[in-house]
Parts: C-alpha cells; sequence; structure tokens
C-alpha cells in the first residue's frame, strides 16, 4: 500500500530577509539567542551563524555589535575573553554546567 504524498514544504512569507530582521530586532534592545530564534521564526543554531556575519560587517559602520557575556550561575565566573558567541558548555572554574547565555545588542555609536 503506497502512502499518500505529504503537503509540499511552504516558506514563510518574509519581507525582510531573516538577518535583516535579527538586525531590527537588536537595535537598542537586549536578547539572547533563544529569543531571537523564538521571535524571527528560525533555529537557534541558524542565530548563531547570522549573529557571526553580524558581528563582522557591523563594527565597520555607524552602529556597532555588543555582547553581554555569558555567566556561570553557580560562582559568577564572567566568559569575557571568549570568542564564540554560543553558550559555553562548562564553566573552567567549578565545572557548572548551569551557565546563563550571553546577550547581544546594536547600538549605534
Amino acid at each position: 500500500m503506497k502512502k499518500r504524498a505529504s503537503e509540499p514544504f511552504i516558506p514563510v512569507a518574509r519581507r525582510e530577509t531573516v538577518r535583516q530582521e535579527i538586525l531590527s530586532l537588536l537595535k537598542d534592545n537586549e536578547l539572547s539567542a533563544k529569543e531571537i530564534s523564538a521571535q524571527v521564526g528560525v533555529s537557534e543554531k541558524e542565530v548563531y551563524e547570522h549573529l557571526e556575519h553580524l558581528r563582522k560587517t557591523l563594527n565597520k559602520g555607524e552602529y556597532h555589535f555588543f555582547v553581554r557575556p555569558a555567566v556561570c550561575r553557580k560562582c559568577g565566573f564572567l566568559f569575557r575573553k571568549r570568542e564564540r558567541l554560543r553558550k559555553p558548555g562548562r564553566c573552567p572554574v567549578c565545572r557548572s554546567e548551569v551557565i546563563e547565555e550571553p546577550f547581544f545588542v546594536i547600538k549605534k555609536i
């Protein structure tokens, strides 16, 4: 017995690109990747890819990309020198995995 073909995938209609949506969301609003993902409708992994691109391109113009670093909730260690935008897996001091994720904002300078 053959299965019926499922309905064809229809992409979400957008007026802006995903990167433009993220850019407009982050202007003067501090959000985490999880919050951006929920509002834009793409995966967190894809959000991090877009954020990497925005970080590289924005700092050349009038807008600048800022990151509030991740913090260990157990010991308070601040991940200041971390280059990657993703949330760290474990704290290097206390080895706790309970870490508050980084927040991102775009501000005009």
